[in-house]
């Protein structure tokens, strides 16, 4: 018998960990959450993208309004290549601290 006593988690917790090493509860919704952020970050980027092309041809020789279209344009790229760029660098990072390129987008214990 403990005289102290046992502090267990939250239900909703559970440890972090099942038997095989893999993530459950919260870290499984905080995993999926991340995931439906950037591919609606990614959706968002190229639809903005189409409408910025979109802008682009009726625009009618128009320099205000083609301008207005190729920084809107610019922006949708920028934005895209930000959201590859951070797969990158967590790729890069995990390489670097752990020798897994999936180390830091999909963790494992062993």
């Amino acid at each position: 018998m403990d005289p102290i006593g046992k502090v267990s988690p939250p239900p909703f917790i559970q440890s972090g960990i099942d038997a095989s090493g893999k993530f459950t509860g919260i870290l499984v919704f905080l995993n999926s959450l991340l995931k439906l952020l950037f591919i609606a970050a990614g959706l968002w980027g190229f639809l903005n993208l189409i409408f910025a092309g979109y802008q682009f041809m009726t625009a009618g020789g128009d320099p205000k309004a083609v301008g207005k279209a190729w920084e809107r344009i610019w922006q949708s790229l920028l934005g895209l290549l930000i959201i590859v760029a951070s797969f990158l660098i967590a790729a890069i990072m995990g390489i670097l601290l752990f020798k897994d390129p999936t180390a830091i987008l999909q963790p494992k214990l062993q």
